[in-house]
């Protein structure tokens, strides 16, 4: 049996796929899911994450009462694929989601809850 990509191995190659997919780098929306909602902007894929993000929660919530624990799965597979899109869009990859990760290592999430919050009144009272 062959071995399977490790996990930002395979990201890395959906990322450099979605990015081919650019218009800036010739994506053919008539040829590619990819590259239509790339080039119908940002309402199109965003529009895709909200509704992707909402199939997890039903796909969670039939999983709480019996339903497949495999369309969690699936459901979230198509969040964090066209989260990529977004991604790709904004000119960033899955390696930067993986260091801002990496970043919040061995923080507590209270804390940094907290300290959002601080840096946003700060941001609000700086009159920016």
């Amino acid at each position: 049996m062959p071995a399977s990509p490790s996990c930002p191995d395979a990201l890395a190659a959906l990322a450099a796929v979605i990015e081919s997919r650019l218009p800036a780098r010739g994506g053919d929306p008539q040829a590619s899911y990819v590259a239509r909602l790339l080039h119908k902007g940002p309402d199109a894929f965003l529009k895709k994450i909200g509704e992707e993000a909402t199939e997890v929660v039903m796909a969670a919530k039939d999983a709480d009462h019996g339903g497949d624990k495999a369309k969690i799965v699936y459901e979230v597979a198509d969040l964090w694929f066209h989260s990529m899109v977004a991604l790709a869009h904004y000119g960033l990859s899955p390696a930067d989601v993986v260091a801002e990760l990496q970043r919040r290592e061995g923080t507590s999430g209270l804390e940094e809850k907290a300290m959002r919050k601080v840096l946003a009144r700060e941001g609000d009272s700086s009159g920016g």
